[in-house]
């Protein structure tokens, strides 16, 4: 089955770090943009980042996340990378990846099962 697999949540107080990894299962990210969605609690599933297929790596952000969110690709070793600083209560939710389109943000393909990102003192 054809699928990203996310990792590296976890509980997190406000102001730290995490790095999220996407390992994409049964196919190669080649010539795919991929991007970083999450779901806050009782909230629809939103497009936080996206990271184009070309050796440039454009990106784009949500506004709320600039500034603090980094994506990254390694297509050798199939996986997307999200950077997470400065963290807030209101960055709680389950972070998943996907394909996606680099200029609105909206997710495609491959849905993962996501991971569980948690801000709290």
């Amino acid at each position: 089955q054809r699928q990203f697999v996310e990792s590296g949540g976890g509980l997190v107080q406000p102001g730290g770090s995490l790095r999220l990894s996407c390992a994409a299962s049964g196919f190669s990210l080649n010539s795919r943009n991929i991007g970083w969605f999450r779901q806050a609690p009782g909230k629809e599933r939103k497009g936080i980042s996206c990271v184009d297929s070309s050796g440039g790596g454009r990106t784009n952000y949500a506004d709320s996340v600039k500034g603090r969110f980094t994506i990254s690709r390694d297509n050798a070793k199939r996986t997307v990378y999200l950077q997470i600083n400065s963290l807030k209560p209101e960055d709680t939710a389950v972070y998943y990846c996907a394909t996606c389109n680099i200029a609105t943000l909206e997710g495609i393909d491959y849905w993962g099962q996501g991971t569980q990102v948690t801000v709290s003192s």
